[in-house]
């Protein structure tokens, strides 16, 4: 992409020591309050590591930072290891690996690629707004349908529905699992909590686009965050509409909040809903997830609504092959707490919700 005039004053490009590979910094009016830094990566296919516990290996992230600024995302911490803050700097300093496709297509054609599943979405959104004038993944899409590599999409972007026809010719050759994020219903409660995002309404139709091209789309309803979208109505109603737009698959995610993510929800919770602080300060007392019993409650909850909603046997958001395991955790995962040899009074201290 060029947005020609539009680079910011001041340098920026000397100013900004975290970024490697940086070619130039630039604002444009059609995303008021955003910048642009444009680098060029040397690597764009991440490993991830065994102790993540997640069913994949590889991760494709064209952007770090991301425009939807949705106040609970897990991956805000990861903005601080280029020297931006997980806060504000998180939702408008979004990194652009201009090149992301010609890197991705140089690595995948190495010897040692095995063509194991590519997950992109899991940490910051490749359809954000942005992606409508950088068009980076299409050129990400054909790099690894051409090298054989099956992969998946998980998203809040309806800009995802431009590639649509891509999607279903690359799904001759390779596997492609589409998944779309719908944490709510709720149009006044979205707004404050993910005010970059698509409206939900959106986001359904996207999901009945992608099933009307033929292709598998699971949903994901993450994060369900304690007294604001766990009730038995609100929960159904979303149900319903997940069901009725044709999605195959239905994943639940209760609220988890890792160190960035749980400071700037937690400023947020005080200011929008203050009474339930001392509810989340219990449920989070010991790290990054909430207490076990109201796992628990919750998964006991979605699995009468999944069931009542013919959504129980629903494969999810990749579209991959399973094992019987893993179909189980996708109705409702109520992971376990991982706690990297500290007690959870320890995490506890050390991720105070405010």
């Amino acid at each position: 992409m060029r947005w020609d005039g539009q680079r910011a004053e001041g340098g920026n490009e000397q100013a900004l020591p975290g970024l490697a590979g940086l070619v130039r910094t630039v604002r444009s009016p059609e995303f008021a309050g955003v910048t642009f830094h444009e680098v060029k990566a040397k690597s764009v296919l991440n490993k991830v590591g065994p102790s993540s516990g997640v069913p994949f290996r590889w991760t494709v992230n064209p952007y770090r930072g991301c425009s939807h600024a949705c106040t609970y995302c897990f991956a805000r911490n990861t903005h601080t290891y280029l020297d931006f803050d997980s806060g504000r700097d998180f939702d408008t300093q979004v990194v652009v690996k201009v090149n992301a496709a010609e890197v991705l297509a140089a690595q995948l054609r190495r010897p040692s690629w095995t063509r194991e599943h590519v997950a992109m979405g899991t940490n910051t959104d490749p359809y954000q707004r942005a992606e409508g004038r950088y068009r980076l993944m299409p050129g990400i899409i054909r790099a690894l349908a051409h090298s054989g590599t099956p992969f998946s999409i998980l998203t809040k972007g309806t800009v995802l529905g431009r590639d649509l026809p891509l999607l279903r010719e690359v799904n001759a050759d390779v596997p492609v699992g589409l998944g779309v994020s719908i944490a709510l219903l709720d149009r006044d409660l979205q707004r404050k909590l993910e005010p970059g995002t698509p409206s939900p309404r959106a986001r359904l139709d996207l999901v009945r686009r992608i099933r009307d091209a033929g292709l598998p789309c699971g949903v994901f309803v993450a994060p369900v965050l304690p007294g604001l979208t766990d009730s038995t109505e609100a929960l159904g109603a979303l149900f319903a509409e997940i069901a009725d737009a044709g999605a195959t698959g239905v994943t639940v995610l209760p609220l988890h909040l890792r160190p960035g993510a749980r400071e700037w929800y937690g400023r947020w919770l005080a200011a929008e809903y203050p009474a339930l602080v001392p509810r989340y300060r219990a449920l989070y007392a010991g790290g990054s997830y909430a207490g076990s019993a109201y796992r628990r409650w919750l998964s006991e909850r979605v699995t009468r609504l999944l069931r009542r909603h013919d959504l129980e046997h629903g494969s999810g958001s990749t579209g991959r092959e399973r094992d019987e395991a893993e179909r189980d955790q996708t109705r409702v995962a109520v992971p376990e707490q991982r706690l990297s040899g500290r007690t959870q009074a320890q995490q506890g201290q050390q991720l105070p919700l405010l």
